[in-house]
């Protein structure tokens, strides 16, 4: 019974891996194609004109729309979400978070940033 169980969980660790190779494949041919793909119901198409820098360099990073990102702000508010872009005039950046919140933030109120995950990559290092 238990090397029953034991194939199993090998079989599901499996098709887990397979899924999540294809999914990172899949991204990799939108970036070549130039095309980023942000599943979320509450990005509108304004808020991607108003980002008007796709990619860009924040404290020594450089990101790209769809990176996933951690923010700390100067009032200790921590934000996990997916980077929409910048605003080069309002000198902030533009993310939804996982509560499907649009946040704008100013560059200079950010404490840390971090990259969490990269648009298309296995491996973030």
């Amino acid at each position: 019974m238990l090397t029953y169980i034991q194939r199993l969980l090998i079989f599901l660790l499996a098709i887990n891996v397979l899924g999540y190779i294809l999914v990172v494949l899949k991204e990799k041919i939108y970036l070549k194609n130039n095309l980023i793909i942000i599943d979320n119901k509450h990005v509108t198409p304004q808020h991607l004109e108003k980002a008007d820098m796709k990619e860009f360099v924040l404290d020594g990073s450089r990101v790209k729309s769809g990176d996933e990102v951690k923010i700390i702000t100067n009032a200790k508010d921590k934000f996990v979400g997916i980077l929409i872009g910048a605003i080069k005039k309002e000198k902030a950046i533009l993310m939804v978070t996982h509560d499907n919140e649009i946040k704008q933030l100013d560059i200079d109120n950010i404490l840390k940033f971090k990259v969490i995950s990269k648009y298309g990559r296995f491996f973030n290092f």
